[in-house]
């Protein structure tokens, strides 16, 4: 028998206040290492150790690659980068962003699943859209303990409500009294069932995160090509099931469920619209200052002026046209269950 060896913890929208408030609560003899994954963006000055340190009796750091995991300890993803468990330490990667970032809350749980199975604890706190999803799948896949905050206590309740939505998971409980499960859960010896099982699919998806080439660690082995193109790269994106859910991957190694493709999909289609706006609007301005410059010339004798004038306001108006369209459309969403 064993005690459980690992708590990892992922959150989005809304999660510092969660995190302080799971932080506060943790006993100072807490005795498994947290590992933590908050979205965040590839500039944040990293403040989330500092933020923690204020109100947490553990001490918290900025993880690092080949860090030994030790007790009592929490490690933080850095800004723009994916933090990964290696056996009995920490790796910290630039693999290919997972559901639009980096770092993403399913490398953590994949690599924390794959080295300590039924010893892992996962954790998914307040955010929005459903990266951690595949993740606390991977867990319980693997025998672990899977946990989510309650959507009606969280800020952000999509998170937290994808994971319950696609994952058996074994505890939904408020904000309050996750630290307290934790410390019940982390108390409760663990059957060792000998040497851990990891399936392929696992195994491949971890490697890419840990920066291999995608084709090389073995995606084409358990996905299939699909008709669809990866939003950020535009390579070929191939198709996995896992537990009846869709998620994609592309060559280079993105990752995507349904719900976060939409969502690039749909900025994308955003982007160029408004850059179809920018073209339409710059061509109306540079056709009236020919229109001025014709009329300044005194060469209008014939209504060159007036034409292009015409044009212009036609380009303008197919320009408002866009606009429009931008601001009344539906975005790209899957319908709720």
């Amino acid at each position: 028998m064993s005690a459980r060896q690992i708590v990892v913890v992922g959150a989005s929208s809304g999660g510092i206040e969660a995190l302080r408030a799971l932080a506060a609560e943790l006993p100072s003899d807490f005795p498994a290492p947290i590992c933590i994954v908050l979205h965040t963006s590839p500039h944040s000055p990293g403040l989330l150790p500092e933020i923690l340190n204020r109100v947490s009796t553990l001490g918290v750091e900025m993880a690092r690659s080949g860090r030994r995991l030790q007790r009592g300890r929490v490690y933080v993803a850095p800004p723009d980068c994916h933090l990964l468990v290696e056996p009995g330490r920490l790796r910290v990667t630039r693999g290919p962003r997972e559901n639009g970032f980096r770092p993403a809350i399913d490398p953590l749980f994949r690599s924390a699943a794959r080295v300590h199975g039924p010893a892992t604890i996962g954790v998914v706190l307040t955010g929005n859209m459903d990266d951690g999803t595949a993740g606390l799948w991977a867990v319980k896949q693997l025998g672990g303990i899977a946990i989510v905050q309650d959507p009606e206590d969280a800020l952000f309740p999509a998170l937290p409500r994808n994971a319950m939505q696609h994952v058996n998971v074994d505890h939904v409980v408020p904000l309050r009294d996750i630290a307290p499960l934790l410390t019940r859960l982390v108390a409760t010896p663990v059957e060792h069932r000998g040497e851990i099982t990891v399936p392929d699919h696992l195994d491949v998806e971890v490697r890419i995160a840990n920066e291999q080439n995608a084709l090389d660690a073995g995606l084409e082995r358990i996905a299939e090509p699909s008709t669809y193109a990866c939003p950020e790269c535009h390579g070929v994106l191939f198709q996995l099931s896992e537990g009846g859910r869709l998620r994609f991957r592309c060559h280079t190694g993105h990752a995507y469920s349904v719900d976060s493709l939409l969502a690039a999909i749909g900025e994308a289609t955003q982007d160029s619209l408004w850059n179809c706006v920018r073209a339409l609007e710059e061509g109306a301005l540079l056709i009236r200052q020919m229109a001025d410059h014709v009329k300044a010339c005194g060469k209008d004798d014939d209504g060159v002026s007036r034409r292009l004038n015409e044009r212009g306001e036609e380009a303008r108006r197919q320009s408002d046209a866009v606009r429009k369209l931008i601001i009344e459309r539906t975005p790209l969403t899957v319908p709720s269950s």
